[in-house]
């Protein structure tokens, strides 16, 4: 009786890691660099979580490239869910040590250290379920992701497949919902509120005066501005109404006359950014990791 129970057990083993190695091969990774998915595996969740509760929702997602997603929207992602993304190759060891303890403090799974990869992984491919096998096969296809995609491409994948509100896939879909403009006009604040619902869209809406969305999107912002890659103020400027100009040689209230008569050997008056200059800085390198946005609930 007890041989057979160890036969048992090693076959099931053996079944197990026949189950995983397969992840290896299938699905074909390789295809995404050129080709789009359609429905997602989590897509699929959510419809079948809408149908067991009788609900009548659809599935709304708009694909864009890269190239039209404003880099104010990709920064302040990648400052809120990755930091670290151009520096690891999947996995942020230090983060996943840093939420094993504060987890085994707190007795419960409280905070995740995912990558912009291991999400994108578990979004295309898996459930959400919390279980060892599932972890698993995410760390296996999250490694053939990494060596197979560009850190573009994955971005590329990321922006358009998660999820930014009930039902709202791509950032493209989610812009014109809460925004009513295309992503690619996203001002750096609209881009760090969407940055911040990331970690729970269902609960938590990019627009409206939730705490923890405006406390997340605040920080995410500043860390932005900190790094030059929005400029304080800009967006404010950009909005503002334009004042009827003073004629020649009249003085505006509070100021000068004007220098546009070369009066008094003035010099003309000093330049202005051009009314469509960009809001982004070029990139920085990135902080220390202690300046990224604080763990996801």
């Amino acid at each position: 009786m007890r041989r057979r129970i160890i036969k048992l057990a090693v076959l099931v083993l053996v079944a197990g890691l026949a189950y995983l190695a397969s992840f290896f091969v299938y699905p074909d990774v390789g295809e995404l660099a050129k080709k789009n998915p359609g429905k997602t595996a989590f897509m699929e969740w959510r419809e079948a979580q809408w149908a067991e509760k009788g609900e009548k929702k659809k599935i709304t997602q708009r694909w864009v490239p890269i190239s039209q997603v404003s880099p104010l929207l990709i920064k302040a992602v990648l400052i809120g869910e990755d930091d670290k993304f151009y520096q690891h190759e999947g996995f942020d060891y230090e983060a996943l040590e840093a939420a094993f303890e504060k987890n085994l403090k707190q007795g419960r799974f409280a905070v995740g250290a995912s990558t912009i990869s291991q999400q994108l992984t578990k979004n295309l491919f898996l459930s959400p379920e919390k279980s060892l096998t599932r972890k698993a096969k995410e760390a296996i296809l999250t490694w053939r992701m990494e060596h197979t995609l560009s850190k573009r491409r994955i971005l590329e994948l990321y922006v358009n497949v998660a999820e930014w509100g009930d039902g709202i896939f791509g950032i493209e879909a989610a812009s014109r919902h809460y925004f009513h403009k295309s992503a690619s006009a996203l001002t750096s604040m609209e881009a760090a509120r969407l940055a911040s619902v990331l970690p729970n869209p269902i609960r938590f809406s990019a627009v409206g005066d939730q705490k923890y969305v405006t406390f997340r999107a605040n920080l995410i912002h500043s860390i932005m501005v900190r790094r030059g890659v929005a400029v304080e103020g800009f967006q404010e400027v950009m909005d503002g109404k334009d004042e009827a100009p003073a004629a020649a040689g009249e003085t505006q209230p509070g100021g000068n006359a004007s220098a546009a008569s070369g009066a008094n050997g003035g010099a003309g008056p000093e330049a202005m950014p051009a009314a469509n200059a960009p809001e982004a800085a070029p990139a920085t390198p990135s902080a220390p990791a202690s300046e990224a946005a604080p763990a996801k609930p």
